[in-house]
Protein backbone atom coordinates (compact mmCIF):
# COMPACT_ATOMS: atom_id res chain seq x y z
CA UNK A 1 0.00 0.00 0.00
CA UNK A 2 1.21 3.62 -1.14
CA UNK A 3 1.87 6.29 1.96
CA UNK A 4 -0.18 8.61 2.11
CA UNK A 5 0.88 12.08 1.94
CA UNK A 6 0.30 15.55 3.90
CA UNK A 7 -1.10 18.88 2.69
CA UNK A 8 -0.58 22.05 5.09
CA UNK A 9 -3.90 23.63 4.25
CA UNK A 10 -3.69 27.41 5.14
CA UNK A 11 -6.90 28.76 6.80
CA UNK A 12 -7.96 32.14 7.06
CA UNK A 13 -6.02 35.12 9.53
CA UNK A 14 -9.72 37.34 9.19
CA UNK A 15 -13.13 35.07 9.49
CA UNK A 16 -14.73 36.02 6.80
CA UNK A 17 -11.59 36.76 4.12
CA UNK A 18 -11.86 33.38 2.36
CA UNK A 19 -11.24 35.33 -0.82
CA UNK A 20 -7.63 35.25 0.28
CA UNK A 21 -7.41 31.37 0.06
CA UNK A 22 -6.82 30.10 -3.35
CA UNK A 23 -9.21 27.48 -5.19
CA UNK A 24 -6.93 24.98 -5.56
CA UNK A 25 -6.43 24.46 -1.80
CA UNK A 26 -10.48 22.84 -1.84
CA UNK A 27 -8.99 20.29 -4.45
CA UNK A 28 -6.67 19.54 -2.02
CA UNK A 29 -9.18 19.31 1.11
CA UNK A 30 -11.12 17.07 -1.25
CA UNK A 31 -8.21 14.72 -1.34
CA UNK A 32 -8.00 14.39 2.08
CA UNK A 33 -9.97 12.33 4.73
CA UNK A 34 -7.71 13.11 8.22
CA UNK A 35 -7.35 16.09 9.59
CA UNK A 36 -4.73 17.14 11.91
CA UNK A 37 -5.62 20.54 13.52
CA UNK A 38 -4.89 23.15 15.78
CA UNK A 39 -8.13 24.00 17.13
CA UNK A 40 -11.38 21.63 15.75
CA UNK A 41 -14.27 23.91 16.05
CA UNK A 42 -12.44 26.46 13.79
CA UNK A 43 -11.10 24.22 11.39
CA UNK A 44 -14.59 22.40 10.60
CA UNK A 45 -16.17 25.80 10.30
CA UNK A 46 -13.72 27.03 8.21
CA UNK A 47 -13.40 23.74 5.76
CA UNK A 48 -17.33 24.23 5.80
CA UNK A 49 -17.17 27.75 4.46
CA UNK A 50 -14.99 26.78 1.97
CA UNK A 51 -17.08 23.64 1.01
CA UNK A 52 -20.96 23.89 1.98
CA UNK A 53 -21.27 19.99 0.86
CA UNK A 54 -18.05 18.82 2.72
CA UNK A 55 -19.82 16.03 5.50
CA UNK A 56 -17.95 16.61 8.20
CA UNK A 57 -18.82 13.53 10.11
CA UNK A 58 -17.30 11.44 7.44
CA UNK A 59 -13.37 12.36 8.14
CA UNK A 60 -11.32 11.80 11.05
CA UNK A 61 -10.17 14.80 12.90
CA UNK A 62 -7.45 14.85 15.50
CA UNK A 63 -6.36 18.10 17.73
CA UNK A 64 -2.29 19.19 17.87
CA UNK A 65 -2.19 20.51 20.70
CA UNK A 66 1.53 20.42 21.57
CA UNK A 67 2.22 17.25 19.42
CA UNK A 68 2.40 15.47 21.82
CA UNK A 69 3.96 11.67 21.30
CA UNK A 70 1.13 9.82 20.73
CA UNK A 71 -0.34 12.41 18.23
CA UNK A 72 3.16 11.75 15.99
CA UNK A 73 2.49 8.08 16.36
CA UNK A 74 -1.02 8.83 15.22
CA UNK A 75 0.23 10.91 11.99
CA UNK A 76 2.23 8.07 11.41
CA UNK A 77 -0.13 5.10 11.49
CA UNK A 78 -2.66 7.11 9.29
CA UNK A 79 0.24 7.49 6.67
CA UNK A 80 1.06 3.75 7.24
CA UNK A 81 -2.33 3.26 6.43
CA UNK A 82 -2.13 4.83 2.82
CA UNK A 83 -4.53 8.37 4.15
CA UNK A 84 -4.04 11.73 3.07
CA UNK A 85 -3.73 14.15 6.25
CA UNK A 86 -4.33 17.89 5.99
CA UNK A 87 -2.67 19.44 8.52
CA UNK A 88 -4.42 23.19 9.64
CA UNK A 89 -3.34 25.80 11.71
CA UNK A 90 -5.38 28.28 13.84
CA UNK A 91 -4.42 31.04 11.36
CA UNK A 92 -2.28 31.40 8.60
CA UNK A 93 -0.06 29.01 7.41
CA UNK A 94 0.93 25.42 8.88
CA UNK A 95 4.58 25.06 10.33
CA UNK A 96 5.31 28.82 10.56
CA UNK A 97 4.64 29.73 14.42
CA UNK A 98 2.55 26.67 14.77
CA UNK A 99 2.73 23.53 16.56
CA UNK A 100 2.02 21.48 13.44
CA UNK A 101 6.10 22.12 12.52
CA UNK A 102 5.98 19.24 14.80
CA UNK A 103 3.79 17.08 12.75
CA UNK A 104 5.68 18.01 9.66
CA UNK A 105 8.87 16.82 11.09
CA UNK A 106 7.77 13.57 11.73
CA UNK A 107 6.12 12.95 8.52
CA UNK A 108 9.76 14.42 6.88
CA UNK A 109 11.31 11.52 8.76
CA UNK A 110 9.03 8.96 7.49
CA UNK A 111 10.01 10.15 4.23
CA UNK A 112 6.11 11.04 3.35
CA UNK A 113 5.37 13.45 0.56
CA UNK A 114 4.18 17.28 2.22
CA UNK A 115 3.13 19.60 -0.13
CA UNK A 116 3.24 22.86 1.12
CA UNK A 117 0.14 24.93 -0.30
CA UNK A 118 -0.13 28.65 -0.50
CA UNK A 119 -2.47 31.15 1.89
CA UNK A 120 -1.88 33.99 4.17
CA UNK A 121 0.79 34.63 5.98
CA UNK A 122 0.36 37.91 8.44
CA UNK A 123 4.82 37.37 8.76
CA UNK A 124 4.96 37.54 5.21
CA UNK A 125 2.01 40.23 4.28
CA UNK A 126 3.37 42.46 6.79
CA UNK A 127 7.22 42.23 5.89
CA UNK A 128 5.27 42.90 2.40
CA UNK A 129 4.11 46.23 2.98
CA UNK A 130 6.17 47.61 5.55
CA UNK A 131 8.85 48.71 3.25
CA UNK A 132 11.87 46.96 5.37
CA UNK A 133 14.26 44.87 4.00
CA UNK A 134 12.81 41.54 2.77
CA UNK A 135 16.35 40.14 1.85
CA UNK A 136 17.35 39.44 5.50
CA UNK A 137 14.81 39.08 7.82
CA UNK A 138 14.25 37.22 11.20
CA UNK A 139 10.87 36.18 12.88
CA UNK A 140 10.85 35.87 16.83
CA UNK A 141 7.31 34.95 17.86
CA UNK A 142 6.74 36.05 21.70
CA UNK A 143 9.48 38.67 23.51
CA UNK A 144 9.44 37.96 26.88
CA UNK A 145 7.05 38.75 29.36
CA UNK A 146 9.57 39.78 31.81
CA UNK A 147 9.43 43.69 31.73
CA UNK A 148 13.00 44.41 32.03
CA UNK A 149 13.61 41.10 29.87
CA UNK A 150 11.72 42.46 26.99
CA UNK A 151 12.90 45.42 27.19
CA UNK A 152 16.38 44.30 26.97
CA UNK A 153 14.99 41.76 24.28
CA UNK A 154 13.60 45.38 21.79
CA UNK A 155 17.48 46.71 22.51
CA UNK A 156 19.07 43.49 21.46
CA UNK A 157 17.01 43.20 18.64
CA UNK A 158 17.73 46.77 17.61
CA UNK A 159 20.99 46.21 17.81
CA UNK A 160 21.17 43.22 15.99
CA UNK A 161 19.10 44.47 13.09
CA UNK A 162 21.91 47.81 12.86
CA UNK A 163 24.55 45.58 12.86
CA UNK A 164 23.06 43.18 10.29
CA UNK A 165 20.83 45.36 8.23
CA UNK A 166 17.73 42.72 9.46
CA UNK A 167 14.12 43.35 9.86
CA UNK A 168 13.54 41.75 12.64
CA UNK A 169 9.75 40.62 13.45
CA UNK A 170 7.41 39.65 16.65
CA UNK A 171 3.91 39.38 17.60
CA UNK A 172 1.91 40.34 21.57
CA UNK A 173 -0.52 38.36 23.12
CA UNK A 174 -3.25 41.51 21.52
CA UNK A 175 -3.99 42.55 25.23
CA UNK A 176 -0.67 43.35 25.87
CA UNK A 177 -0.11 45.38 22.66
CA UNK A 178 -0.45 48.95 24.07
CA UNK A 179 2.44 48.13 26.73
CA UNK A 180 5.14 46.65 23.81
CA UNK A 181 4.36 49.46 21.81
CA UNK A 182 5.11 51.96 24.66
CA UNK A 183 8.20 50.13 25.45
CA UNK A 184 9.68 49.94 21.88
CA UNK A 185 9.31 54.14 21.54
CA UNK A 186 10.80 54.05 24.99
CA UNK A 187 13.56 52.04 23.99
CA UNK A 188 14.90 52.29 20.84
CA UNK A 189 16.78 54.91 18.96
CA UNK A 190 13.72 58.12 17.22
CA UNK A 191 15.60 57.19 13.98
CA UNK A 192 14.64 53.37 13.80
CA UNK A 193 11.73 52.27 11.87
CA UNK A 194 8.50 50.53 13.90
CA UNK A 195 5.89 48.97 11.58
CA UNK A 196 2.78 48.34 13.41
CA UNK A 197 0.35 45.59 11.23
CA UNK A 198 -3.09 45.39 12.92
CA UNK A 199 -6.07 43.27 11.49
CA UNK A 200 -3.95 41.64 8.87
CA UNK A 201 -6.58 41.11 5.45
CA UNK A 202 -9.56 42.55 7.48
CA UNK A 203 -12.03 45.68 6.58
CA UNK A 204 -10.30 47.57 9.51
CA UNK A 205 -7.04 46.35 8.31
CA UNK A 206 -3.80 48.64 8.92
CA UNK A 207 0.36 48.31 8.37
CA UNK A 208 1.90 51.70 8.79
CA UNK A 209 5.47 52.50 9.07
CA UNK A 210 6.89 55.06 10.77
CA UNK A 211 10.64 56.37 12.76
CA UNK A 212 10.07 55.80 16.48
CA UNK A 213 10.35 59.03 16.97
CA UNK A 214 7.41 59.83 15.20
CA UNK A 215 5.06 57.23 16.51
CA UNK A 216 5.86 58.95 19.79
CA UNK A 217 4.01 62.46 19.19
CA UNK A 218 0.58 59.91 19.04
CA UNK A 219 0.91 56.01 20.14
CA UNK A 220 -2.19 54.20 18.55
CA UNK A 221 -4.58 51.99 20.65
CA UNK A 222 -4.58 48.55 18.94
CA UNK A 223 -5.85 47.09 22.91
CA UNK A 224 -7.10 43.43 21.81
CA UNK A 225 -6.57 43.64 18.30
CA UNK A 226 -4.55 41.28 16.24
CA UNK A 227 -1.07 42.74 15.86
CA UNK A 228 2.39 41.82 14.44
CA UNK A 229 5.35 44.21 14.70
CA UNK A 230 8.54 44.85 12.49
CA UNK A 231 11.82 46.82 13.26
CA UNK A 232 14.16 47.61 11.72
CA UNK A 233 17.48 50.02 12.41
CA UNK A 234 19.55 49.14 9.52
CA UNK A 235 20.45 51.42 6.39
CA UNK A 236 19.47 49.74 2.24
Amino acid sequence: MAKGKIYLIPTVLYENALETIPAYILTAVKDCSVFFVENEKTARRFLKKLWREMVIDDYTWVTIHKAEEQVKQSLIQHLKAGKNIGIISEAGCPGVADPGQILIDAAQQYQAVVHPLVGPSSILLALMASGMNGQCFQFHGYLPIDHHERRKKIKELEADSALRNCTQIFIETPYRNNQIIKEVADSCFPETKFCIAVDITAPEETIITKTVGNWKNSLPDIHKRLGIFLLHAGKY
